[in-house]
C-alpha cells in the first residue's frame, strides 16, 4: 500500500478535471492506497505568501521568506494550514498535481500553494535538490485538461510543445524537490468534445491507474548534458 497525495485545482466540481481527480481518488483507493486529496478551491487556500504563512518571527522589521522559513523549521513555526500540507508532502509516496491548463501554466492557486508550502530548510536547500534533493524516492505527476487538442502542443502546432510548458513543473518543482516525475496524464481539448469522448478518456486514466506506481519515470534531460 502507498500513500498518495493529489492536490487539485479546479473551481467546479462538475468538471471534467474534478471529475478525473475524483476517478484517481476512487480507484486508487479500490486499489487499497492511502489517498489523500487536498482540493485547493473547496479549501479556500490562500495563494498569497506573507507572514501568515509564520507562527514564528525571525525577522520584524524585514521579511525574507527563506529566512523565515528556516526559522519556522527550526522553531515549530509554521501556520497551522501549512503546516498540515507540508506533513501530506513528507508522508506522501506519489504525488499528483491536477489541474486545467489556464494560460499555459497550473492555476495561480496552485502556484501559491507550492509557493507557501515547498518551504526553505524543510524540503530543501543547503544542497538538496535534484539528485540529492529531500524527497528522492518519491513519484510525481501531473494530471491535466487542456483547451486545445494534442497536435497544437506537439512542438509542430502554434503552441510551444507540451514538454516546454512542463518543464517549471517537471524540473523547476519536482525534479528540483527530489521528486522523480511520471509522463502526465492530459486531457486533450476536454471541453470539445463529447460525453463519449470524455467517457474513452476516463477509461483510458483508469487504465493507467493500474500501473501508476510501478511506471518508469520520465528520463531526466539534465543528465544527457
Amino acid at each position: 500500500m502507498s500513500n498518495i497525495l493529489i492536490v487539485h485545482a479546479h473551481h467546479e466540481p462538475k468538471s471534467f478535471s474534478s471529475a478525473l481527480a475524483q476517478t484517481a481518488k476512487e480507484v486508487l483507493t479500490r486499489q487499497g492506497h492511502e489517498v489523500v486529496f487536498s482540493d485547493l478551491y473547496a479549501m479556500k487556500f490562500d495563494p498569497v505568501s506573507d507572514r501568515r504563512n509564520f507562527r514564528s518571527v525571525a525577522n520584524p522589521d524585514y521579511l525574507k521568506q527563506q529566512v523565515e522559513e528556516t526559522y519556522a523549521t527550526n522553531h515549530n513555526g509554521f501556520a497551522a494550514d501549512l503546516e498540515t500540507e507540508m506533513r501530506k508532502i513528507e508522508a506522501c509516496d506519489l504525488l499528483i498535481f491536477s489541474f486545467p491548463l489556464w494560460w499555459f501554466s497550473m492555476p495561480a492557486i496552485l502556484k501559491g500553494w507550492v509557493d507557501r508550502v515547498f518551504a526553505y530548510d524543510r524540503f530543501y536547500g543547503a544542497g538538496r535538490w535534484y539528485d540529492t534533493g529531500h524527497f528522492q524516492g518519491k513519484r510525481a505527476m501531473v494530471l491535466m485538461t487542456t483547451g486545445s487538442d494534442e497536435e497544437k502542443y506537439s512542438g509542430r502546432g502554434p503552441h510551444a510543445s507540451l514538454e516546454v510548458l512542463l518543464a517549471p513543473i517537471h524540473h523547476g518543482i519536482f525534479r528540483f524537490n527530489g521528486f522523480s516525475p511520471l509522463s502526465p496524464f492530459v486531457a486533450w481539448s476536454a471541453a470539445h468534445g463529447t460525453d463519449s469522448d470524455r467517457g474513452l478518456v476516463i477509461e483510458a486514466w483508469k487504465q493507467r491507474l493500474k500501473n501508476l506506481l510501478t511506471e518508469t519515470a520520465l528520463p531526466n534531460p539534465a543528465a544527457e548534458l
